[in-house]
């Protein structure tokens, strides 16, 4: 791995300013680092971004005309801390536990990204899967403080000037979602704000991006959710969801209003449906940095807990080409992750093309295999299975058709004529794999790698349990929402996995913005996989254990951002300057945000 040297102060900073204390400001050392404030009084206090709370000391109270708004005693952030870790372990469900902390991000960010990066493991599925997927459902009764921006069908040939109504001049990330595929939920409109809100959290928390950089968004052309339309709380436009040139050219509005106030922004693709997602990812790929999180992201991730599951099994990752892999969903998922084991697998040099590598993937959608009468159309089906599919196949879905087996046939008959050693369920349906399939697949290969993984953990395609149970205790096991470990009859403990995306989006922001990338390539992603793939010890590759903890996310997207720098100069993609004198990988760390109170100064 090279070790490049960076020369840019990078903007992580470029909100705060360093002043000599003589005779100025007595709180303040000699340059130590404080941060400039227009505001004054209560403006301050219900700012997240400057508020202290009660830790604001004496000399700030007396500046910032702060004395008597807030409690006399001066509390340091540990005191805090401890106040808001009572008050959030009295919660007594997790959604309770969710508005207790998103209310802690209204009034202090500083305090709420503390506590989180001190409790990854615990929040990270509060503020993300699996709860977020239940506040979204909610998101029209919850609601209590509008944060990110909304851009509706009212809002069409004025987004250009919207987009100046954001306070904020730089901003590095923004996550957008049009609401219309929201983990394995469906159809949620403009509740599906909460999706790019948890997916900043964790930006900032795990990969270290400044929370005055980042911006959720919801593009709300409508939605076809009956029971929101029907709902007088719901909050987003009453109207069905736009949709062929209308949406095409309403997203186009949004995207070069935003290309045209932030051009050097990370655009997050989020919970789009299919194919949308990839009509979206293909028009903008090349005009702006972007991704989908969904096709891009969540396929560095499976390909790593693959690539690492061939470790766990005594292979080595260059052997992922021999593997026998089912996908069960054919969305923009499904067909993502199977895009990016492809890539992998040409990479490696295995296979001559990529036809070589399709035919190692067998892929279902909701009608079964895709298989050798799936391409023709209204006409009966030749061997026998009735009626073609209704539904079309596009192009990338057709790459997977396997000719020599019968179109539409069940997982189960799949399972017991492949034999597959990695089975995939991206569908949102829970129950997808059932116990014929599992216990099938034990029976033909030692170590089954099973991943159910689709979120929140209601939709998952098995559980833990079953995984194991089916399995007797063989399986190698990975989620998308956690589930604990599972402890057999027989006292034997399986660990599991959570084959997550906030293991590589964090990372990827980071080193996308760190080295001010103008394109977001596939080599980022392929390499996100093969750093996240090496992190897992041997000892724990051994118990099955595929990753490093959640708690330890900050020090995975160190580790990744640190290589996609690396890519960005590789491949000429990065725009940030280069001189001697700084190790690439100690600025990728340093630029990373850390909450911490610093001096506040007043300055009109």
């Amino acid at each position: 791995m090279l070790q490049r040297r960076l020369a840019a102060t990078l903007r992580s900073h470029a909100f705060k300013r360093s002043y000599s204390s003589i005779g100025v400001f007595p709180d303040l050392v000699k340059d130590k680092t404080v941060q400039i404030t227009n505001s004054r009084g209560v403006n301050v206090i219900h700012d997240p971004l400057l508020s202290k709370g009660t830790a604001f000391s004496i000399a700030e109270r007396e500046r910032l005309s702060l004395r008597g708004l807030v409690p006399p005693r001066c509390q340091e952030m540990d005191k805090q801390l401890a106040r808001v870790k009572a008050n959030l372990d009295a919660c007594e469900t997790p959604l309770s536990k969710f508005v207790f902390v998103t209310a802690l991000q209204d009034r202090n960010e500083t305090l709420f990204y503390r506590l989180l990066i001190d409790n990854l493991e615990e929040l990270a599925g509060i503020i993300y899967t699996p709860t977020v997927g239940l506040a979204c459902q909610k998101f029209h009764s919850i609601y209590r403080r509008s944060r990110g921006m909304y851009f509706s069908t009212q809002d069409r040939g004025a987004m250009s000037a919207m987009v100046y109504n954001w306070p904020q001049d730089e901003v590095d990330v923004i996550v957008v979602t049009d609401g219309s595929r929201v983990l394995g939920l469906g159809d949620l409109g403009a509740n599906g704000m909460q999706i790019p809100i948890g997916k900043l959290s964790l930006y900032v928390a795990a990969g270290g991006i400044r929370p005055k950089a980042i911006l959720p968004v919801v593009l709300d052309v409508g939605t076809n959710n009956e029971k929101l339309l029907h709902d007088p709380l719901y909050l987003g436009m009453g109207h069905p969801r736009l949709e062929s040139e209308d949406y095409y050219e309403f997203v186009d509005e949004w995207v070069n209003a935003v290309k045209a106030r932030w051009p050097n922004a990370l655009i997050q693709f989020e919970d789009f449906k299919y194919p949308h997602a990839y009509n979206l990812l293909n028009k903008y790929r090349d005009e702006i940095t972007c991704f989908n999180d969904d096709i891009q992201s969540t396929s560095a991730i499976t390909l790593a807990g693959i690539l690492a599951a061939l470790k766990a099994r005594g292979k080595k990752i260059d052997d992922l080409a021999e593997e026998r892999i089912v996908c069960v969903g054919a969305g923009s998922a499904g067909v993502g992750v199977c895009e990016g084991i492809v890539d992998c697998m040409v990479a490696q040099g295995k296979v001559r093309t990529r036809e070589e590598a399709y035919s190692r993937i067998w892929m279902l959608d909701q009608y079964g295999l895709i298989g050798n009468s799936a391409i023709a159309d209204g006409e009966p089906n030749r061997i026998g299975q009735g009626p073609n599919r209704p539904d079309k196949l596009d192009e990338r879905q057709r790459s997977y058709t396997k000719m020599d087996l019968p179109d539409r046939i069940s997982l189960e008959e799949v399972v017991e004529k492949v034999k597959p050693t990695v089975l995939l369920g991206l569908t949102g349906v829970k129950g997808a794999f059932t116990e014929k399939s599992i216990r099938t697949m034990a029976q033909h290969t030692e170590k089954p790698v099973v991943f159910p993984l689709s979120n929140p953990d209601t939709h998952a395609e098995c559980s833990a349990e079953e995984a194991f149970k089916w399995t007797n205790g063989k399986a190698i096991f990975a989620s998308g929402s956690p589930f604990k470990d599972v402890t057999l009859p027989n006292g034997q403990v399986c660990k599991t996995n959570q084959c997550n995306n906030s293991y590589s989006f964090p990372g990827l922001g980071l080193g996308i913005t760190v080295s001010r990338a103008t394109k977001v390539t596939p080599t980022m992603f392929l390499e996100t996989a093969k750093t996240i793939a090496e992190l897992a010890s041997p000892a724990q590759l051994k118990e099955g254990i595929l990753f490093p903890g959640v708690a330890q996310l900050r020090q995975v997207s160190c580790a990744v951002g640190t290589r996609v720098c690396e890519v960005a100069y590789e491949e000429g993609v990065a725009s940030a300057k280069l001189k001697e004198g700084e190790i690439l990988s100690e600025v990728v760390k340093a630029s990373m945000f850390e909450p911490e109170y610093v001096p506040l100064v007043y300055s009109p």
